[in-house]
């Protein structure tokens, strides 16, 4: 006679992902805010303002993909897979703060 599957009890896996993303919201705001801060503190050339505003809409971009991703960890027991694009998308995101903050300091 088979025996039943045990229900799949994922302990605190999710809560530590959720961390992660917010925790990594946060470096993402601390990096928007510093770009801005810097520009405006040296005089704000053209090409910092730009970068500015950049780091502003690729901040927005982060967060919209980690609040979706934090909403996906929050509500099943065994939560979908992270997507290709959402991966791709965050890491995208990462990488162009950091370029837009290399452009500030010019």
């Amino acid at each position: 006679m088979p025996q039943p599957v045990p229900a799949r009890d994922p302990g605190l896996q999710p809560e530590r992902t959720r961390l992660a993303w917010r925790r990594t919201t946060l470096a993402c705001t601390v990096a928007a805010v510093l770009a801005a801060r810097q520009a405006l503190h040296r005089g704000g050339s053209p090409l910092s303002l730009v970068a500015v505003a950049l780091s502003g809409l690729v901040w927005l971009g982060f967060l919209v993909v980690a609040h979706r991703r934090i909403q996906a960890l929050s509500g099943a027991a065994r939560p979908r897979v992270l997507g290709v694009g959402t991966a791709v998308g965050a890491a995208a995101c990462a990488v162009a703060l950091a370029c837009f903050a290399v452009a500030v300091l010019f």
